[in-house]
């Protein structure tokens, strides 16, 4: 996954590091470091290609719109599966998108990350994608993460985007006033292509993501979480013209999103934040709920909001919780009650039934109707496999782990039946 890159002060202590004056104004620094690996811009952003279906799959981000299941392979690209029958999917193409994590989809536009970009392909043929539009520098201070034991070296944002580390031993000289130069940035512009038009079978308007989505559509608007404390607003009207239109920041480290009618919840590590969408294009801060400090992803119904916190990996946090926030009160949101979990991660809402992916302890099934009581409202269980995010739609669960891809029949919610499963071989 990327990782924000933390800037490190050379004066830290490393083991490897021996230092040695040259002048008053500078020293020489030697040590071991994560020294960045360049792809050449015009190399990078040429990139793109679709190619035949791909058995091996990383699971990721999952997205679904107009029968295709659209599964990320984190950092690598795009698998594309045509879901018609849910029974019997398949695997018919996968789309090399370097360094892409996110995707949403609108009408035939796919909107994908590509490390520091933003792109648009028409996929009105799934099996022949056009890139149409590329947004440059969306995400500029995004970056693969690198071996957690040693620092970043310096970068020079000339040389190209930054596709991986090596670790290796540097010598540097800085100021001895400090250096303020080691994060990659750089200004927004764009490059365009011809568009293709809408000539394929795709229906109008954004399909359904899972609830780890960090990108969000609404009507010609894409949020994207450009920094984890950055919300940006990209006008997508002309997917040949894309432009930020806004750009928010926040005092917190936002993880996912989620759109009900007008407001866009953001699920942070330390709480949720609800913004209200009367403008499109600037979103603004309207109430706030805080909790401890943990992941988090957040789905909503009309009256309640969900949300599920964990511990393990960068979730500083030693609770495994399932969240009811009331928001009848949009402005004032309150917990109504906490409920233990095992590892929950990804989650997902229809009608009365929660869907919930409590990680090694599988798939929960609840009837949420009343919220104090949602444990003892359990319909079903599948346990012993780890679970990541979920897509419910039409009775039909699409669900990702690190097991597979698994499609289960949901009309009667007490006897799921597992209709298909994708394995995943990886690499």
């Amino acid at each position: 996954m990327k990782k924000l890159i933390k800037i490190f002060s050379v004066i830290m202590a490393f083991a490897a590091i021996t230092t040695s004056c040259t002048d008053n104004s500078y020293e020489r620094v030697t040590y071991t470091a994560n020294t960045p690996v360049y792809m050449p811009f015009s190399e990078f952003r040429a990139s793109f290609r679709k190619t035949e279906a791909r058995d091996s799959i990383t699971p990721g981000k999952i997205y679904f719109k107009d029968n295709y299941l659209f599964v990320n392979d984190p950092g690598k690209g795009i698998h594309v599966i045509d879901n018609a029958n849910p029974s019997s999917p398949q695997k018919i193409a996968f789309y090399e998108i370097l360094g892409n994590v996110d995707m949403a989809i609108d009408g035939n536009i796919l909107f994908a990350d590509s490390y520091i970009d933003l792109v648009a392909i028409d996929i009105s043929d799934v099996n022949n994608p056009q890139e149409v539009g590329r947004l440059k520098n969306v995400f500029p201070e995004i970056l693969p993460q690198g071996d957690i034991w040693f620092p970043y070296a310096r970068v020079d944002r000339t040389k190209g985007v930054i596709t991986g580390w090596k670790v290796e031993t540097v010598t540097e000289e800085y100021s001895v006033s400090g250096y303020n130069g080691w994060m990659y940035r750089g200004e927004m512009d764009f490059i365009t292509t011809n568009g293709l038009g809408n000539s394929g079978n795709w229906s109008g308007g954004a399909g359904i993501a899972g609830s780890m989505a960090r990108f969000m559509l609404n009507e010609q608007n894409l949020y994207v979480v450009s920094l984890p404390f950055r919300l940006k607003t990209v006008n997508v009207a002309s997917e040949t013209q894309m432009v930020v239109v806004d750009s928010v920041d926040v005092m917190r480290n936002m993880e996912t999103l989620f759109k009900l009618q007008d407001k866009l919840f953001i699920g942070t590590t330390t709480g949720m934040l609800i913004f209200d969408l009367a403008n499109p294009q600037m979103p603004r801060q309207i109430a706030e709920y805080n909790h401890i400090n943990s992941c988090d992803p957040v789905v909503v119904d009309g009256q309640y909001a969900y949300v599920t916190l964990r511990t393990g990996n960068i979730c500083a946090n030693g609770q495994n919780l399932l969240e009811v926030i009331d928001i009848s009160s949009i402005t004032n949101p309150y917990l109504v009650k906490s409920y233990p979990m095992f590892n929950p991660h990804g989650l997902g809402i229809d009608g009365d039934l929660l869907f919930i992916c409590d990680g090694n302890a599988g798939l929960k099934v609840y009837n949420k109707t009343d919220p104090m009581a949602i444990l003892s409202n359990q319909l079903a269980h599948f346990a012993d496999f780890n679970t990541y995010d979920v897509i419910p739609y039409n009775g039909v669960l699409m669900l990702i782990g690190s097991g597979g891809i698994y499609q289960y029949d949901y009309s009667d919610p007490t006897n799921l039946t597992l209709l298909s499963q994708i394995p995943i071989y990886t690499n």
